[in-house]
């Protein structure tokens, strides 16, 4: 397994990112992996590594790469200091937008398509929290490349905003796979239907679930509410995604 930190030209700037290749000899197919709030740690390296290790070249990019460096977030903290939430909600988040996202991911795209050890142009992608609007994001802005997209315990998929990703269903090709946290305030059942509708409406291959019992964040390892049950699910539901859209 390997992991290199690189640097990715963007039209705002360098974007710091990270690629991980299984072992062997390439090209492998890609995937984009969107960071959840607690950015750039190493349970997502744990995760992309993992993802890697099924033959996926991944690569992890730090969507807070406009605040600079900054040192790993420690969940359990954050979530326990008022501080480091508000600098969270109102210093890091904000440092990226719907339109940064499209920005952004059109130089991920660029790059990957540059980069020999990927094989072919089709490519995955998966978001964790702010990152799983950001995975339907790319695969309704670019969807000449992207043909598999995960999204889970995402928030905010089909509000009433003008730039919900749900008002991307026409525009996708990808098959999607949502995978939704129970009782979650930011991705309530009426923003599940009401983006399962719009999916459907627009003929896009899709799956939207609610995963019982398993709360928003339930996936990434170092989380409170990790759920191992939630996430092998998440697991296996992804990679077979992947594996019939990139691997057939």
């Amino acid at each position: 397994m390997s992991k290199t930190e690189i640097s990715i030209e963007t039209p705002d700037g360098a974007a710091r990112a990270y690629k991980f290749t299984p072992e062997g000899q390439g090209p492998w197919p890609a995937v984009i992996f969107y960071m959840d709030a607690l950015a750039i740690r190493p349970a997502l390296f744990e995760m992309c590594e993992r993802l890697a290790s099924h033959g996926y070249f991944v690569l992890l990019p730090d969507m807070f790469w406009r605040l600079g460096p900054y040192p790993p977030m420690i969940a359990e903290k954050v979530f326990n200091d008022d501080a480091l939430k508000q600098e969270l909600f109102g210093k890091y988040m904000p440092s990226t937008n719907p339109e940064r996202v499209v920005r952004d991911t059109g130089a991920f795209l660029a790059y990957l398509a540059r980069d020999p050890q990927v094989s072919g142009s089709a490519v995955g992608v998966t978001g964790y929290c702010m990152g799983g609007g950001m995975a339907l994001r790319a695969a309704g802005e670019y969807p000449d490349r992207v043909v598999a997209a995960g999204a889970f315990h995402g928030g905010r998929l089909a509000t009433d905003e003008p730039n919900s990703p749900h008002l991307l269903a026409p525009k996708i090709k990808a098959k999607v796979l949502v995978g939704g946290a129970d009782k979650d305030g930011s991705f309530p059942p009426e923003q599940a239907e009401r983006l399962k509708a719009a999916l459907d409406a627009a003929g896009v291959d899709n799956e939207v679930t609610i995963y019982p019992g398993a709360l928003h964040g339930y996936a990434p390892p170092d989380m409170p509410v990790y759920n191992h049950e939630a996430a092998e699910r998440h697991w296996r539901e992804l990679l077979a995604l992947f594996d019939a859209a990139l691997k057939a």
